[in-house]
């Protein structure tokens, strides 16, 4: 029987502190060459790459590779923000809690008390909320 998939399995916290911790063995002293040569502008070309491939594994409906270039992406995102930790700038729990902020805020519809029926109403809500965070304002529903 397949699991459903809730809010609460949608990701392991041990899984991703597991993954955080390879990274930090990577780049640590005595970790990998390679990983501790890089820096944000020598990983972009994979983290396009990556991006590329998932683009391709949907096209294809090959869910097994898109699992797996998932993986690749979120690497890229441990990967960019382990080496903005080590440079006093942000950690990856900063990462995590500024995408939950964007979400709940972009989706008052679902964590506010406004309703929309369709979706093209939602994207015009999200362009007006993304206009005023860009402009510096807050959005009111």
């Amino acid at each position: 029987m397949k699991e459903k998939h809730r809010a609460g399995n949608l990701a392991d916290s041990s899984s991703l502190r597991a993954l955080a911790r390879i990274m930090d063995a990577l780049l640590a002293p005595g970790g990998c060459p390679w990983d501790r040569k890089q820096t944000h502008r020598t990983l972009l070309k994979y983290l396009h790459e990556e991006a590329r491939e998932v683009t391709q594994a949907v096209k294809k409906n090959d869910w097994e590779n898109l699992k797996e270039e998932l993986g690749d992406v979120l690497l890229q995102v441990v990967f960019h923000s382990a080496l903005a930790e080590r440079a006093g700038r942000f950690k990856l729990s900063d990462v995590i809690r500024t995408v939950n902020a964007k979400l709940v805020r972009r989706h008052p519809h679902v964590f506010g008390g406004k309703k929309l029926a369709t979706s093209a109403q939602v994207l015009v809500q999200w362009r007006k909320i993304k206009k005023a965070e860009k402009d510096g304002r807050t959005f009111n529903a």
